[in-house]
């Protein structure tokens, strides 16, 4: 059950706390869409593991309040302000998908503050010297982050249209993914539980509306607002080399221009093998 955090300008964060609450601490950054109830390790696993997970939600999704023209960096403000306000002073962050950005931003931006960093199957910054951005992208991500860099009304509708959908049927997000997903990706999300928190986590990323998912389309193609190369902590860079929703060649060339970045891609995983690897990496944050 989601606790919020009132921000005192407007906004207010929602966010999850679970594992051992003495342990060290761990900031989730979920996937997009998605929200803090998202994809993660049982709270027993946490525990065993001596970690206190908190998972917020970004601003529109899972309760939060929208932050409308938000940027990647500004992650770094909403995640500091929970941690003060939890009695946080240092702390490790973990992002999947388009949360590795996300937690990329902490650790550029919050460099006394984070220990380490992780990025699981995270997108590269859309001005990226040398790397093809779209390519061996699924074509509906093509079209959609295509359409987020040149007309911001239309991926609005669209994704407008696609969240009112979801809310009716979170089962419809899946199945359109399914639809593009390789063999890796389709042994994950067969498993029933699984499937089962993927459709909890879309139904409540979207129950307020799309904007967080309008919000993080628009602030993932845009200036991210930080340099990676201001990164200090020790970052680990997971990918699977089968996926295709963000392509292995984005981690790639963010471990290429993150100073001492660990880089792993697992062969025969694609983009879902980040939820396996997800306590592994998790353990390791937690190492300081």
């Amino acid at each position: 059950m989601f606790k919020f955090l009132d921000l005192g300008s407007g906004r207010s964060i929602a966010y999850e706390d679970s594992g051992k609450p003495e342990g060290r601490p761990v900031f989730l950054h979920h996937g997009t869409p998605g929200s803090g109830d998202g994809p993660k390790p049982r709270h027993s696993i946490l525990y065993r593991l001596g970690v206190r997970l908190i998972a917020y939600c970004r601003p529109g999704y899972g309760g939060s309040s929208r932050h409308a023209g938000r940027t990647v960096a500004e992650a770094a403000a909403d995640v500091g302000a929970l941690a003060d306000a939890l009695g946080l002073d240092t702390f490790a962050v973990l992002g999947r998908s388009g949360g590795g950005p996300h937690a990329l931003a902490c650790a550029a931006l919050l460099p006394d503050r984070v220990t380490r960093a992780a990025a699981l199957v995270s997108l590269a910054p859309a001005d990226a010297v040398g790397l093809d951005w779209y390519g061996d992208m699924v074509p509906s991500n093509q079209r959609s982050w295509r359409a987020a860099a040149l007309d911001e009304d239309l991926i609005a509708e669209q994704l407008r249209l696609r969240a009112n959908r979801v809310r009716d049927d979170p089962a419809h997000l899946l199945r359109l993914l399914r639809e593009e997903m390789p063999a890796a990706d389709l042994r994950v999300v067969d498993d029933v539980a699984i499937e089962r928190l993927l459709l909890r986590t879309y139904a409540a990323a979207l129950g307020d509306g799309p904007y967080g998912w309008i919000d993080d389309l628009l602030a993932l193609r845009g200036d991210w607002g930080f340099r990676l190369d201001g990164i200090v902590a020790p970052v680990r860079l997971w990918h699977g080399s089968d996926d295709r929703f963000a392509p292995v060649s984005h981690t790639r060339w963010l471990a290429d221009n993150i100073p001492h970045a660990q880089l792993e891609v697992e062969h025969g995983a694609a983009h879902f093998g980040a939820l396996r690897v997800m306590p592994r990496i998790i353990q390791w944050l937690a190492e300081v």
